[in-house]
C-alpha cells in the first residue's frame, strides 16, 4: 500500500507542476462537461498499473519528458492528454487509480488499458488487461453507481452523459496481439483478413450499442494506424524494405469497415453523433515525410532494442534516445509526445484535417 501511495503522489506532483507552467490551462468553460476515454496502450494513463500484467509503463524511461512515469505508453503526453487541453478540460484521471473518485470524476475517467482489444481474448498473452466489453462494465458501474449522487436528477445526468465527448480508440491489438500472433492465436487459420475485419466490426457494433444504451451520445470513432510501420513489425521481416505492406493491408481493410461503421450509427441510433478518426493516412504521410513534419527518424525506436529498436521494447532504465522530439516513435509500439500533439491537433481543433464529419471541437459544441 506504502508503495501505491507514493505513486499516486508522485502523479499528482507531476501533474500540479505542469499546470504551475500553463501547461494545463484550462478554460472557464470547457467546450465538452467531461470526456470518456476507452482504448489500449497509446491512450491508457495508468490503468495497467493495478492490473497484474507485464503491459506496464510505470518505469523509466517512460514519461522522462512528463516529470516521471505515471503508466502512459510514452515520453510524455498521449493524445487524449492533449485533447482534453485542447476542449478546455483537465487531466483525465485512470479509472482504476485510488484518486478517480467523488467529484474528482466529472471531468471524465479514462478506461483505457494496455494490451486490450476488440476480441475478450486479445492480448492474453500479456496477461491482465481490461478488454473493450471489461471497460465498458466499468463505465457502467461509474453510470450506475458513482454518478447519480453528483447529480440532483436523473435529468441531469442523462443530459451530461449526453453532452460529453467518448473517445474509442481500439483495433491494433486485435491484429498485433492476436491476428498476425498465429503460433499463439488461431485467428488467422480461421478468418482471411475481410473475414476477420467483419468478425471485429460486428463485435465492435454490438459494443457501441451498449455504451449508447448507458447514455453515450457523441462518440469519436478512431482508426487503425499504418501497423506494418512500426518498429515491432519491421524488426519482423528481413532487409530494408519499409514497411510491412501485408500487415498495412490488413488495416486499411478495418477502417474502411469503421468508417462506414460510423455512418451507419450516424443514421440508425437517434440522438447520436459519430466522427471518424482517420490516422491511418496521416500517420502514414507522417512517416514517408518525416522532414516536413520536424522528424528526422521515422522507423527507429527512440527505447527499444534490436532491428529497428523493436525486436524488445523499452526496458526499465534502458537509456533513451537524447532528441526524442525528433523520433516518431517512443518504443516498438507507440508515437512520441511530438507526435501526439500533432494528431490532436489535427482532430480536436476547429481546423480539422483528420476526423469527418467535424472536428472534436465542433463536436462538442453540437
Amino acid at each position: 500500500m506504502e508503495r501505491r501511495g507514493v505513486r499516486v503522489s508522485t502523479e499528482l506532483l507531476a501533474f500540479l507542476f505542469l499546470q504551475l507552467l500553463g501547461f494545463f490551462h484550462v478554460e472557464s468553460q470547457p467546450l465538452a462537461p467531461a470526456m470518456f476515454i476507452f482504448g489500449d496502450s497509446l491512450i491508457d494513463n495508468g490503468n495497467n498499473n493495478y492490473l497484474p500484467t507485464i503491459a506496464r509503463a510505470n518505469y523509466p524511461p517512460y514519461g522522462i519528458d512528463f516529470g516521471s512515469p505515471t503508466g502512459r505508453f510514452c515520453n510524455g503526453l498521449t493524445v487524449v492528454d492533449y485533447g482534453a487541453r485542447l476542449l478546455g478540460l483537465p487531466f483525465i484521471p485512470a479509472n482504476l487509480s485510488p484518486s478517480a473518485n467523488g467529484r474528482r470524476i466529472l471531468n471524465g475517467l479514462n478506461y483505457a488499458s494496455a494490451a486490450a482489444g476488440i476480441l475478450d481474448e486479445t492480448g492474453r498473452n500479456y496477461g491482465g488487461r481490461m478488454s473493450f466489453n471489461g471497460q465498458i462494465l466499468l463505465f457502467k458501474r461509474t453510470v450506475i453507481f458513482d454518478l447519480p449522487p453528483l447529480f440532483q436528477t436523473r435529468e441531469a445526468l442523462v443530459d451530461y452523459l449526453a453532452r460529453s465527448i467518448f473517445i474509442i480508440n481500439i483495433g491494433s491489438n486485435d491484429y498485433i496481439n492476436n491476428y498476425l500472433l498465429s503460433g499463439l492465436y488461431s485467428t488467422s487459420q480461421m478468418f482471411n483478413g475481410g473475414q476477420y475485419a467483419d468478425l471485429l466490426i460486428q463485435t465492435y457494433s454490438q459494443q457501441i450499442s451498449k455504451l449508447y444504451r448507458l447514455g453515450a451520445r457523441k462518440m469519436v470513432l478512431t482508426g487503425i494506424g499504418p501497423l506494418g510501420c512500426i518498429p515491432s513489425q519491421l524488426s519482423m521481416v528481413s532487409g530494408n524494405k519499409g514497411c510491412v505492406a501485408r500487415v498495412n493491408n490488413l488495416v486499411r481493410i478495418f477502417n474502411d469497415r469503421l468508417l462506414l461503421l460510423s455512418e451507419t450509427l450516424n443514421a440508425s441510433l437517434p440522438g447520436t453523433f459519430f466522427i471518424y478518426q482517420d490516422t491511418y493516412n496521416s500517420f502514414f504521410d507522417l512517416i514517408k515525410n518525416p522532414s516536413q513534419y520536424g522528424f528526422n527518424v521515422s522507423n527507429q525506436a527512440c527505447c527499444g532494442s534490436g532491428r529497428y529498436g523493436g525486436a524488445l521494447t523499452c526496458l526499465p532504465l534502458q537509456p533513451p534516445c537524447p532528441n526524442r522530439d525528433q523520433y516518431i516513435f517512443w518504443d516498438s509500439f507507440h508515437p512520441t509526445q511530438a507526435v501526439n500533439a500533432i494528431f490532436a491537433e489535427r482532430c480536436y481543433s476547429p481546423n480539422t484535417t483528420d476526423c469527418y464529419p467535424i472536428s472534436i471541437s465542433e463536436l462538442a459544441q453540437v
